[in-house]
């Protein structure tokens, strides 16, 4: 069976997450539903698991097909049978069987959009976490260097996440600030190998409260070596969350950026 790679966008309100659930609604069920339409299939496996209301502009699965596609007429074929599902496949390419969308993966990359301002948020409603105090960016960059290396990461990491080890390696946080109309956005961009289950929604929540004041940069370092879950500041809320990349040995995809 001819493998395909699948680079997917979706909004992830309305959804469960992305893992199929037997009775919620799940991007990997909406996708796999698409799927169905066009033959028979043993179901997609991504390089993520996004939560609950979780989003992604750069999602990648992988999917095995008895029939030999064009990879734009499949694109064109699973957007088709998607609607009106906020879920889009930007790209599909045939790569060779021993591609795995989850395993093979080197690199993910996550940006988290917190908004900082007075007025709601009309257009970018649902896109962002919004908060209506001020935000010093250099407090939460000096608190975010804490956490840049390998380290145990228990306290930044939900009390079900299943990963067998809490260590991780956190190659960069960098915290760009954008104007806004009548506010300042920050976004925050994470680099890992992998992650795990709410770190980057921990370690945003965390730094949130660095940079409204309510912690020192320092106490940061303080959480992350108690390795105790109570330690951790508040969890961000998920509509701010963007999976964005997917880096492999081989990009997928031609002339994707790295």
């Amino acid at each position: 069976m001819p493998r395909y790679a699948l680079l997917i966008e979706y909004h992830g309100a309305p959804f469960s997450g992305w893992q199929r659930q037997s009775h919620q609604p799940s991007v990997q069920g909406a996708v796999e539903a698409a799927l169905d339409r066009l033959g028979p299939h043993p179901g997609i496996m991504a390089a993520g698991r996004t939560d609950a209301g979780v989003h992604a502009s750069g999602q990648v699965a992988h999917v095995d097909l008895e029939r030999d596609w064009d990879p734009f007429r499949l694109s064109e074929a699973l957007n088709a049978h998607l609607r009106p599902h906020p879920v889009a496949v930007l790209r599909a390419a045939r790569v060779p069987d021993s591609f795995h969308a989850r395993f093979s993966a080197i690199e993910r990359r996550y940006t988290f959009r917190l908004v900082a301002r007075r007025a709601p948020l009309a257009l970018e409603a649902g896109l962002a976490w919004q908060v209506r105090h001020t935000l010093d960016v250099e407090a939460m960059r000096a608190g975010a260097a804490h956490l840049v290396g390998h380290h145990d990461f228990t306290t930044f990491r939900s009390t079900i996440c299943q990963a067998k080890s809490p260590v991780k390696t956190l190659d960069e946080i960098r915290i760009e600030t954008l104007a806004i109309p009548e506010g300042v956005e920050f976004r925050f961009h994470l680099r890992a190998r992998s992650f795990l289950h709410n770190q980057v929604r921990s370690i945003v929540g965390t730094l949130e409260r660095v940079g409204a004041g309510a912690w020192a940069p320092e106490r940061v370092a303080a959480a992350l070596a108690a390795r105790d879950r109570a330690a951790c500041g508040p969890v961000s809320p998920p509509q701010g969350l963007f999976l964005t990349h997917v880096r492999y040995p081989e990009a997928p995809f031609p002339d994707q950026t790295a």
